[in-house]
């Protein structure tokens, strides 16, 4: 990497401007690369979000979109933005080790559907950012790129990390607990998780195929539904890929004419909000007068996350019981418990915490009635201190587990004045009411 020094007229911009800049010639995909090259250079020493990274390839492909668009042919979407992708998600003839060593120097033949879609929408592939042991707990040495003395949360957190370092506009992750929601309240970035299936999953690595989703960092909510209506779509290989995805991005744009309706919903969990935490949602809460209300959640959801654990370790025994047959000396304590655990869930019980999942979500419907999100916090509270683990998924778990469209805003602050997301979550399929209302919070100040 060379000492340069980053062009914040480029790295501070919105991912939108930069795309308008480079379609309208104001700015060259290269001359943007460059940009966040030299940002990645200053701030990665420190922050390590990158797993893979090959400056040249990406200057290299830069060119190439600038070459696309000098002959005049039509640009995507995305033409010219770099995107970081976490490194769970299969890169053709890009290192891909799923964060084990047990795949060190994996190298796939072919792209994720995911990137194969980045690619066609004109994206430049910046690098693959670290994550978690297999997209699960154990984190891999990523820092809070607000302060590298705390964790940038996990899985995801090479993503998070990179777009809150202002290293990258855009990155991918995904999230089957907390995995894109908790990071980007941690690094002060917006988190996307839309309703399960959205967006194809195939070519990357599986953990519970009935929780497993796609999601996007970025540091603005247009941003993010830009990235989020580039990838999704129906793909034949992803069984549980939706034929008709919501489109996000207008809802993004536009504000609603009146203020939407919010539940402030305290889980199962709630207890477990730092002192500081409580006090912010309640006053928010408070703030939003009455287009706010106060819900009890029904019984059935305190049992959310018992059921996502056992659906969770049956996927894992599942997905990586070769890996702990071929080197189980290679995984982390958790991981090899994780396996064992699950394979001894047998398939009775794992039906049994399918049928609680869909009680819970008719359970939440009732609640929500004619509301149009539920609002709760993103994380307990800042990030903690230390990189050793990646921080509590509990105010993540229940919505994650109902497949439920989730939206991490950087709104507010924790301990040490580090970042803490508002959460507010949707019905399924009603993704792009959940970014109006998200839209809407984020243009009305009310948080601080």
């Amino acid at each position: 990497m060379s000492p340069m020094t980053s062009d914040t007229r480029l790295v501070d911009a919105s991912a939108l401007d930069l795309r308008d800049a480079i379609a309208g010639g104001r700015a060259s995909a290269a001359e943007v690369a460059e940009a966040f090259l030299a940002r990645i250079a200053e701030r990665e020493p420190e922050v390590r979000a990158f797993q893979a990274f090959d400056a040249d390839a990406v200057r290299a492909e830069a060119q190439a979109r600038d070459a696309w668009q000098a002959e005049g042919r039509p640009l995507g979407p995305l033409h010219g933005l770099p995107v970081a992708i976490k490194d769970i998600i299969d890169t053709a003839g890009i290192p891909t080790e799923n964060g084990t060593p047990l795949d060190a120097g994996r190298i796939p033949e072919r792209d994720a559907v995911v990137v194969a879609r980045l690619r066609a929408a004109g994206a430049v592939i910046l690098g693959k950012t670290v994550s978690t042991e297999l997209g699960a707990m154990h984190p891999r040495g990523t820092r809070n790129p607000h302060d590298a003395g705390h964790t940038p949360g996990g899985s995801s957190s090479g993503s998070a990390a990179a777009v809150g370092a202002g290293m990258a506009p855009l990155a991918v992750g995904t999230q089957t607990n907390g995995s894109v929601v908790r990071p980007a309240s941690f690094c002060g970035i917006v988190g996307y998780k839309p309703t399960f299936g959205a967006i194809p999953r195939t070519g990357i690595l599986p953990q519970v195929r009935a929780l497993d989703t796609v999601g996007v960092f970025a540091r603005s909510l247009a941003d993010a539904a830009l990235l989020a209506d580039a990838l999704s779509g129906p793909d034949a290989s992803d069984p549980d890929c939706s034929p008709a995805p919501p489109k996000v991005l207008e809802a993004a744009l536009v504000l609603p004419p009146s203020p939407p309706s919010f539940v402030f919903a305290r889980t199962a969990s709630w207890p477990s909000a730092e002192p500081g935490t409580a006090r912010a949602f309640e006053g928010l809460a408070a703030a939003l007068g009455d287009a706010c209300r106060n819900a009890s959640l029904p019984a059935t959801c305190d049992d959310a996350i018992a059921t996502h654990t056992t659906m969770a370790f049956a996927g894992m025994a599942r997905y990586y019981g070769a890996y702990y047959d071929r080197g189980a000396e290679a995984l982390s304590a958790w991981m090899r418990t994780a396996i064992e655990s699950g394979r001894k869930i047998n398939a009775v019980d794992y039906l049994a915490a399918l049928d609680r999942r869909d009680g819970m979500y008719a359970g939440l419907l009732d609640v929500l009635g004619d509301g149009d999100v539920f609002l709760t916090p993103s994380a307990p509270g800042a990030a903690p201190a230390g990189i050793g683990a990646t921080g509590s998924p509990a105010f993540n778990t229940l919505w994650t587990l109902c497949g439920m469209p989730a939206i991490s805003l950087p709104l507010l602050a924790g301990a040490k004045g580090l970042p803490l997301g508002v959460q507010l979550v949707a019905r399924r399929g009603e993704d792009a009411r959940l970014v109006r209302a998200a839209a809407w919070l984020m243009a009305a100040g009310i948080a601080g």
